[in-house]
């Protein structure tokens, strides 16, 4: 026969029974009076699981948050096996068991040694067994219970937020979205009304209200005006138990600002304003500044400057500062105080950006008046153009006038005016002025060949205030006369045979006028009276501008007549009719069968002689010997011995030094030593010129000595100064050698020995710009320029 055991747990709730206790340490007080048995064996279990009931037997509750000192007391386990004798031990395991939770091993009581919280662990599973206190075996198999936490209202709700931001567009309607704010109560929902919270406003009255149930924020009140209150701070209550009395709460900031609309137009602070400024003020200038006040913010407060209407509407401009949001007023067309001295103006301001809900507050512009007070100053005399263009000819004469010009003051003094031709325009001083009438008239002869055009300026400026003055240019074109006569386009050389036959071509003339041809040139050919009738030569004009010279002998002999010269008169048909006398040169040469030269008596410019076969073997003969002289006197040149680089020392700065080859700068101590350049001790500075006799004696000065580490550039640059001051050095050239740069310097060779070979190439008007002192020098080299010029 099978032996079923079962356990019997108690929970007590009414009435201590003390037949199923045992004596504790210490028994809870004010526990529930009523108790609940929960019997579990083998068929017990299956008789639970059979039986449908709304609870279970297996779990119990028990309250958070226990105050009392003593155990909380939660149950008792008893086995139906246990006689009472001590010989089963209960044992308890599970969440908690023996820390959180314990049980008398002997009685079964189970008591909570600690405060427990809901919040934390709301659910502890246990299991129980009974087992012999002897062997240690179980006589009942284990069974497991489940403890569930009571919750209490032990926390209040809280905000997801302590501070909360918002914003709203001002003049917004009642009942428009704010914001929602959120609270949480970590107290069982399912359990009372612990955790139902509710909302409630505890400030912003009455611009504010919330939402019971939801905690969204709306408007109360209607058009709320930023421009009157911009910032509101409202407190928001959440509490819990339903919002009944006792139940906890908690409150949050919820900061709101009103964003700003454009629901204010800009207004002027006053109807008129009024500028002075002077007539000389520059265009695009400032004249002043108005604002129109607007109470909104950023684009809303955005307002664009016009003028609408006035009398000096096209005189006078206004932008928009877009920083400050003023209108600013500008010249636009030159002032005259003469003309006009008083403009009046309205000038609107209106919001760029507007908003079609606030229409019905009226037009968002407004304007105001500006008068612009136009002062009188000290204007420079105007001249009637702004340019004047003249036309003279070339051949009158000298204080001819050739035009006028004229200018006024156009103040209302009328001060007279002055004129003067600006001399920076007119170096040659070829024009004149009037400078009571403002007359051009001529003063040096004119030349339309050597400069067409002159372009000068006229100076008119006020008698009594001569600081008053202004410019105009003045351009003077110079008329062409015939003047010039006809020449040769080139210079013509020219050559005949020996066997030329009659009426044969040998140089076709051309010739060119410097004048201006309006029509076209038309030159004449001839020959000149003496030679048309004993010439050995013809010319034949061929109407085109050119002319043809042709032989009139057949044969010519260079023995008797080797250079013929034949004068032609060219002339043009311009009035008054121009001629000149041009020479054509012709020599007579020995030619082939085919007319090619051969030779002349002397050698033509236009055709190269002829060479024969010897010519050209005796050339390249000299050019080998000229070849082989050449590396001769570079092999002796290069076994020769090297001469000194200075040969006298009396005087190291005025000798000229005699090389032949590059040194090898101040590294080559062998080539020169230049340690007599660093001794400046050794020139004897009481040495007079030996060239020239000076014309006062003047007591010589000693220079300073040089310190010993002075470079050769210090010491040449301190002697050329001093030499620069020194009154009593002529202006004359000495070639002082100094040492030999080698070919690793940037300056090269110091020596100007080598420009003896490029004089030719030398431009020496630069000495015309270092003063009165090189002014002989200059004129030396200028007129060698000039001879061979000539």
């Amino acid at each position: 026969m099978r032996t079923y055991h079962c356990f019997w747990l108690l929970f007590w709730a009414s009435q201590p029974h003390q037949s199923f206790l045992t004596p504790l340490s210490k028994r809870t007080s004010g526990f529930p009076e009523k108790e609940k048995v929960l019997v579990l064996s083998g068929n017990s279990r299956q008789d639970l699981h059979r039986s449908k009931r709304s609870w279970m037997w297996n779990q119990f509750f028990l309250l958070e948050e226990y105050t009392g000192t003593d155990y909380q007391y939660v149950g008792k386990l008893h086995s139906d096996q246990d006689k009472g004798d001590g010989s089963l031990k209960y044992i308890l395991s599970g969440d908690g068991a023996g820390d959180l939770f314990i049980i008398n091993e002997n009685t079964g009581d189970i008591q909570a040694t600690k405060r427990l919280d809901r919040e934390e662990k709301p659910v502890y599973i246990l299991r129980a067994q009974a087992v012999n206190r002897r062997t240690g075996r179980p006589v009942e198999p284990e069974s497991e219970f489940i403890i569930k936490i009571h919750d209490i209202n032990d926390n209040e709700p809280m905000f997801t937020k302590d501070v909360y931001n918002a914003s709203i567009p001002e003049m917004s309607d009642v009942g428009t979205f704010v914001v929602q704010v959120t609270a949480t109560d970590a107290d069982d929902p399912t359990y009372g009304n612990s955790a139902k919270v509710v909302y409630s406003i505890l400030q912003g009255q009455p611009y504010f209200s919330v939402e019971s149930e939801t905690g969204i924020i709306k408007t109360a009140l209607l058009n709320m005006d930023r421009e009157n209150r911009e910032q509101y701070q409202v407190v928001i209550q959440a509490k819990d138990m339903g919002g009944q009395m006792g139940g906890l709460s908690g409150t949050t900031t919820v900061n709101i600002t009103l964003t700003d609309v454009n629901d204010n137009p800009p207004r002027f602070p006053q109807s008129t304003y009024q500028f002075r400024v002077p007539e000389s003020m520059p265009l695009d200038s400032p004249v002043g500044r108005i604002k129109a006040n607007d109470a909104d913010v950023d684009e809303n407060a955005e307002i664009e400057y016009s003028i609408t209407e006035g009398d000096g509407y096209d005189m006078f401009g206004i932008t928009t500062d877009k920083d400050t949001q003023e209108g600013i007023i500008t010249v636009k067309k030159a002032l005259d105080f003469e003309n006009k001295n008083l403009y009046i103006l309205k000038v609107e301001a209106a919001n760029t950006h507007v908003d079609p809900r606030f229409l019905y507050l009226g037009p968002f512009k407004d304007s105001a008046t500006v008068r612009i007070q136009v002062e009188d100053v000290d204007e420079p005399p105007v001249f009637s153009r702004p340019a004047y263009i003249m036309e003279v000819k070339e051949d009158v004469p000298i204080n001819s006038v050739i035009g006028t010009v004229t200018a006024q003051d156009p103040d209302a003094a009328r001060n007279p005016v002055k004129y003067s031709v600006d001399r920076h325009t007119d170096m040659d001083r070829v024009f004149n002025i009037n400078s009571g009438n403002g007359s051009i008239f001529t003063s040096k002869p004119l030349d339309r060949e050597t400069l067409l055009w002159h372009n000068i300026t006229v100076i008119a400026a006020e008698i009594n205030n001569p600081k008053q003055s202004s410019r105009v240019p003045v351009f003077i074109k110079v008329l062409d006369v015939n003047d010039n006569a006809p020449e040769f386009a080139m210079f013509y050389e020219t050559f005949v045979c020996e066997n030329a036959k009659a009426e044969q071509l040998i140089q076709t003339l051309s010739a060119v006028d410097k004048d201006d041809a309006y029509n076209g040139h038309q030159f004449s050919f001839s020959l000149a009276p003496e030679a048309a009738s004993s010439s050995n030569f013809t010319l034949q004009d061929n109407r085109d501008n050119t002319a043809g010279i042709f032989t009139r002998k057949t044969r010519y002999n260079r023995h008797e007549t080797s250079t013929y010269f034949l004068p032609v008169v060219i002339s043009d048909n311009d009035y008054p009719i121009q001629s000149s006398t041009e020479t054509v040169t012709i020599r007579v040469c020995a030619c082939d069968h085919r007319g090619k030269m051969l030779s002349c008596n002397a050698e033509a410019l236009i055709h190269p002689t002829g060479l024969s076969t010897g010519a050209l073997i005796a050339i390249l003969l000299c050019i080998i010997i000229l070849l082989v002289t050449v590396v001769l006197f570079a092999a002796l040149r290069r076994q020769r011995k090297k001469e000194p680089l200075i040969i006298s020392k009396e005087d190291i700065r005025d000798n000229i030094v005699s090389y032949n080859d590059e040194g090898g700068g101040e590294e080559d101590t062998q080539a020169f030593d230049i340690g007599t350049l660093r001794n400046p001790e050794a020139i004897d500075d009481n040495k007079l010129r030996r060239d020239i006799v000076p014309e006062t004696l003047f007591i010589p000065r000693r220079t300073a000595t040089a310190r010993d580490n002075t470079d050769v550039r210090d010491f040449i640059n301190q002697r050329l100064k001093e030499n620069d001051t020194d009154p009593t050095a002529p202006p004359y050239d000495s070639l002082a050698t100094y040492a030999y740069e080698g070919n690793g310097s940037v300056a090269e060779s110091l020596s100007s020995l080598e420009s003896v070979t490029t004089d030719g190439d030398q431009d020496y008007d630069y000495l015309s710009d270092w003063g009165p002192r090189f002014k002989k020098l200059a004129d030396m080299y200028g007129s060698m320029d000039s001879d061979k010029d000539s």
